[in-house]
């Protein structure tokens, strides 16, 4: 219960943010660029966060740019270790919006000016910045094999990442004994679309009249809408940038 409390209040704090004018102040985001330009101790930390909720992205761009398993996580914490150094943190231009973006054009610059370093570092000899998951390889080895570019299923494994964590958070939040069946019941129609005949077998199912499967929906799919608009405000620094990142992570997924 305390953590939906928790949850309810930052996406509150989300809308009265997005109510000002001003940029965000409490953002991981913008404390990444604020305290780089003074307590870089701060700063760091904001960023370790921020790597360790997003670093799959990075393992699965580094893969599909033809490093094998090994080379790629070795790659992947070397990456963050170059990010969370003081001297680059300091280097880190306040101007630069999203988080995204950032990540993506310091990878890709990494990997062009780093290369001949990198033949020397040796497995197991660096600083671990962030624990990979075993189960990223085997998620890496499903996704199809597609023609797009890393670049662009960098932005479309971003979107999904964000949407996972939503999810994650909702099916907390419906924890319940008798939430759960619920979300259980309608968490696919939040992002897939509906069968015909969908509300009625759902009202079925849960024991509730098709009205009340409808307003349940509509809970769970505005509720499904601040949490994502709280997620992707971590990771930008002004209001403004939030719909401009839903449309384009929306149009990463649909492309």
């Amino acid at each position: 219960m305390a953590r939906s409390d928790d949850n309810s209040s930052a996406a509150e704090s989300v809308r009265r943010k997005e109510s000002q004018s001003g940029a965000f102040a409490t953002t991981q985001w913008s404390v990444v660029l604020e305290a780089a330009r003074g307590d870089v101790t701060r700063s760091a930390a904001a960023l370790e966060q921020l790597c360790q909720r997003y670093w799959y992205p990075i393992y699965a761009f580094i893969r599909r740019r033809g490093s094998g398993r090994p080379e790629a996580e070795d790659l992947t914490q070397a990456f963050f270790e170059h990010l969370l150094d003081k001297e680059t943190l300091k280097k880190v231009d306040p101007r630069k919006g999203k988080f995204r973006t950032f990540l993506l054009a310091s990878l890709t610059h990494f990997l062009v000016n780093d290369w001949d370093k990198r033949q020397t570092w040796k497995r197991g000899g660096r600083l671990k910045i962030i624990s990979l998951d075993e189960a990223a390889e085997e998620l890496f080895g499903r996704e199809a094999a597609e023609p797009a570019s890393p670049e662009k299923l960098f932005d479309r494994r971003w979107a999904a990442l964000l949407v996972a964590n939503v999810l994650a958070q909702l099916k907390l939040e419906y924890s319940g004994e008798k939430k759960a069946p619920v979300f259980a019941r309608l968490e696919p129609a939040l992002t897939g679309e509906l069968p015909p005949g969908w509300h009625a077998a759902s009202a079925r199912a849960l024991d509730m009249s098709e009205g009340a499967v409808r307003v349940a929906l509509h809970r769970l799919r505005r509720r499904f809408g601040e949490l994502l608009r709280c997620e992707i405000s971590q990771t930008v620094t002004n209001p403004a940038e939030v719909d401009e990142e839903l449309r384009q992570l929306f149009s990463a997924m649909s492309a």
